[in-house]
């Protein structure tokens, strides 16, 4: 069964490994849209507030809200009205008369962060309250072969099982990628949000930043890409947005039937998660290999570390990179499928002042240059239409 299902990633991912779906959940009209059309015939609740079963699921899975624990959000931590959502899980979870066997939770990594990482300490209270074993770890999509730096915690929790043989089955995998500025190589492309400018970049080489759900108000914010052999700045098709998640492009097609915002798609997109990772977690679940990362028991004392887990009540945290698995370096060029939307005159212009201000961050060489350029052969061309 899935809380807060969004457009299905997880749904999707364990239906691969024989699961049934036997509920779905989510507030939002759009999301259900989706759901409906690709979960024909599955029940869809609407507030996970106003629920009273878990219909004897053996499986729980939920991405709850992240806007509280958001770098990008109010920061208002694991007690805001939206991310505090978490504790109808717990709620659902306790008044059930058989407890689900396994809970599978994904959240931002910022939550590790944010008030000392006061949100993770609190489900893993009430998770182990309700007599679950849990573990977590960050998780970049990049390991799958997804050019989308997208960081996200995963957490699973076992009634009778060690999460940690889930979770942690090899040693540290090294990832194959350098996120420093650096020299710019010309055979490859880079990803940046053009929403920002004064703090952070977003700078990624071969690959896209974690793409956003866009503002409150429907306004779609896709990420910003550059070619530095054409100098051509533009933005991705939401079809290929769509597959960067692991989705086959079309997926929230259905969303536009009930939403009339140009941005609805995008935000269903941004709140997703990426269905490889959870395809990896259902795998792992359906045959644990054992723990292969050395461990030592956790200092309280210190912020939660990006990889830990708890068996039996002892607590560990594990020596693990972001990455899971052995996957081709991320090659953006090569996997997107339709033109880039070119970069508004408007959002190149804020961007190169916001930019031009910034003391806080350093920019690839000839990266503002090249923006610049950009901006002028738009200019031009506007005032020649």
């Amino acid at each position: 069964m899935g809380l807060f299902s969004g457009i299905g990633g997880f749904e999707l991912a364990f239906s691969r490994h024989g699961a049934e779906c036997i509920g779905l959940c989510d507030i939002d009209a759009a999301a259900r849209a989706v759901l409906r059309t690709h979960f024909d015939g599955v029940p869809l609740m609407e507030d996970v507030s106003a629920l009273r079963s878990l219909k004897g699921a053996d499986v729980l899975t939920a991405g709850f809200p992240c806007q509280d624990l958001s770098q990008a959000g109010g920061k208002h931590g694991i007690g805001g009205t939206r991310s505090g959502l978490v504790d109808e899980i717990f709620r659902l979870i306790d008044e059930a008369p058989r407890k689900p066997q396994w809970v599978v939770l994904e959240n931002v990594s910022y939550m590790l962060r944010l008030h000392q990482g006061r949100a993770v300490r609190h489900i893993i209270d009430r998770a182990e309250a309700l007599g679950y074993h849990w573990g977590y770890r960050v998780i970049d999509a990049r390991c799958f072969g997804l050019p989308q730096r997208r960081e996200r915690v995963v957490m699973v929790l076992s009634r009778s099982e060690d999460p940690s043989r889930v979770l942690f089955p090899t040693g540290y995998v090294t990832p194959n990628f350098d996120d420093r500025v650096g020299p710019v190589d010309l055979e490859s492309i880079y990803g940046f949000y053009w929403t920002e400018g004064k703090r952070g970049l977003g700078w990624v080489k071969d690959a896209v930043p974690t793409i956003k759900g866009g503002s409150a108000l429907g306004i779609a914010s896709p990420p910003a890409i550059w070619n530095p052999v054409t100098g051509d700045f533009g933005t991705p098709s939401i079809s290929d947005a769509e597959r960067l998640f692991g989705f086959e492009a079309g997926w929230t097609a259905p969303a536009e039937s009930v939403s009339g915002r140009k941005g609805a798609r995008w935000k269903l997109v941004g709140n997703t998660l990426c269905v490889p990772m959870v395809d990896w977690v259902a795998k792992q679940i359906a045959a644990p290999q054992g723990l292969g990362a050395s461990v030592r028991e956790i200092d309280y004392s210190a912020r939660p570390p990006l990889a830990a887990y708890g068996y039996k009540g002892r607590r560990f945290q594990v020596d693990v990179s972001t990455w899971v698995a052995h996957a081709p370096a991320p090659a953006l060029a090569h996997y997107l499928s339709q033109p880039l939307a070119p970069l508004s005159l408007r959002a190149a212009t804020g961007f190169y002042k916001r930019a031009q201000e910034s003391t806080a961050i350093r920019f690839a060489e000839g990266f503002l240059e090249s923006m610049a350029s950009y901006i002028q052969r738009a200019d031009r061309l506007m005032a020649s239409s």
